[in-house]
């Protein structure tokens, strides 16, 4: 990680909630000055604990910001939050997403920061909050590569940092990685499923799967967690529907079949349904072993 003590911008965090919080932490390790805000004022005691300044109004901390980072939840807190901002920023400020958002929500919202004379960067990362903490994030970062370059120190102290293309670049790319990642987890609950009725050993097959063309990182990283009943609660599941229906929305305004990335779409929303917008990206796998009786976890 590069690291400059030396830092004169402040950097405006919009959101510190289970992401928000270990970036605004991670950011003072590197030297950056930060002041934050988030619409639960409670929140204000964990910013201030971390070093950071605390400003109660998505307005104050967009007015004193020399880079504005957005880290909210999904497209909707996104388009709420930049409402109050937008206005508030001054020429030449470079604001930075981290929101996993829709390319339509978010398009409309850059249009109007640059006609403002704001820089922008969408930089949605993949990894959860112990990934933030360690600064081990991967930022999919769209937009000029002068602005990228620009805020790459602060970029990298994120994390590892690919420059994907254009604005807009970074979301589409956040979207696909995750549109996969989550039809790995039904097609691999599926699969195991299956073996579990055939009677087949879970963990023999998991490592044979794991030497195979079948390979991944979903099969060596997160199934064992499955077969400790994690469904990893890190994230929610009614996110996770957000993101699906955003890709696909695209892919229709674009034209693309996208057919069996459908089907991952209606195992989230079945999901969604059946246990409501609660925390946990294995949800449909959970789905799955209820509607075929029988467990993946241990024992």
């Amino acid at each position: 990680m590069r690291c400059n003590r030396h830092v004169t911008e402040t950097v405006g965090i919009i959101g510190v909630g289970r992401m928000g919080l270990p970036v605004c932490a991670r950011l003072l390790r590197a030297g950056f000055q930060v002041t934050a805000t988030d619409i639960l004022p409670a929140r204000e005691a964990d910013v201030r604990s971390a070093g950071a300044e605390w400003i109660a109004g998505t307005e104050g901390v967009a007015r004193i910001a020399d880079v504005l980072l957005t880290v909210l939840p999904g497209s909707s807190e996104l388009t709420e939050a930049m409402a109050l901002a937008l206005p508030s920023l001054r020429p030449r400020t470079t604001w930075i997403d981290l929101t996993s958002a829709s390319p339509a929500t978010a398009r409309p919202l850059v249009d109007r920061a640059e006609s403002l004379g704001i820089e922008c960067l969408d930089a949605p990362a993949g990894g959860g909050p112990a990934a933030a903490a360690a600064g081990s994030l991967h930022l999919f970062v769209g937009g000029r590569g002068a602005v990228v370059e620009r805020h790459r120190n602060l970029l990298e102290s994120l994390g590892r940092v690919d420059h994907v293309g254009e604005n807009g670049a970074g979301y589409i790319t956040k979207l696909l990685v995750n549109l996969l990642w989550f039809g790995q987890a039904v097609a691999v609950g599926e699969a195991l499923l299956l073996a579990r009725r055939a009677g087949l050993d879970l963990e023999l097959l998991r490592s044979v799967i794991g030497e195979s063309a079948a390979a991944s990182e979903f099969v060596r990283r997160d199934v064992p967690g499955l077969f400790e009943g994690d469904y990893l609660a890190s994230f929610g599941v009614h996110r996770c529907h957000e993101e699906l229906e955003a890709v696909l929305s695209l892919a229709d305004e674009l034209d693309v079949p996208f057919e069996l990335s459908g089907a991952v779409e209606r195992a989230y929303r079945a999901a969604l349904e059946r246990y409501g917008p609660v925390d946990g990206e294995l949800l449909a796998v959970a789905l799955l072993e209820e509607r075929a009786g029988v467990r993946l976890r241990s024992g």
